[in-house]
């Protein structure tokens, strides 16, 4: 996922993709201790993604606090 792809999102469908982000590295973690996973790298990509989105809306916030 691209910074520049977020940034162009709204807050609401931020929050959305963490959302789903969410549910996919528990469903990555879950694959990973039974064995299961194909890529161990995916569950990193996931984590990194997560953190891009909430560094991207806690600057959003944070703009939106010093415009009012």
């Amino acid at each position: 996922m691209k910074i520049k792809d977020i940034r162009s999102m709204t807050r609401d469908e931020i929050n959305n993709k963490l959302v789903e982000l969410r549910d996919k590295l528990f469903k990555q973690k879950i694959q990973k201790s039974l064995g299961q996973s194909d890529n161990p790298h995916k569950l990193g990509n996931t984590r990194r993604n997560i953190a891009q989105l909430l560094t991207i809306l806690s600057e959003k916030g944070s703009n939106n606090e010093k415009q009012s």
